[in-house]
């Protein structure tokens, strides 16, 4: 499966790396981002799939709010502008309405994480596992 064209990631141990070479510091988490979980791509649900595949494909989407601007307004995902952020449905079998699952995406290079709580918590999707 080919993901989101994004930006290419710096990876942690490049910007520690790069902090040490120059004198620098390493910044350190912020709380709400050390909050962040994470969960192995093989253990979202199936309808996490169809939705990483929607975005993939640029749509359609089945509501449209999908693809909109997530605001981080919880404070949980680490700190971006405005715009960083976008979110999508993860569709809930049986439901009427949206529910509660969603999939949102970040700028860098497979930066999505699954919320099965509507921004209680995220868990950042590793897909090396």
């Amino acid at each position: 499966m080919r993901f989101p064209p994004r930006i290419t990631r710096i990876g942690a141990a490049a910007a520690v790396l790069s902090a040490l070479l120059v004198g620098g510091t390493v910044a350190t988490a912020t709380p709400a981002a050390a909050a962040v979980g994470s969960i192995c791509y093989s253990d979202l649900p199936s309808q996490a799939y169809d939705t990483l595949e929607l975005i993939e494909a640029g749509g359609p989407y089945p509501y449209s709010q999908d693809g909109t601007v997530f605001q981080n307004r919880e404070g949980i995902l680490p700190s971006q502008s405005t715009g960083y952020y976008h979110e999508y449905t993860v569709i809930t079998p049986g439901s009427s309405t949206r529910g509660a699952k969603r999939i949102v995406t970040g700028e860098e290079a497979q930066e999505d994480y699954y919320t099965a709580d509507h921004y209680e918590s995220f868990d950042l999707v590793d897909y090396g596992c």
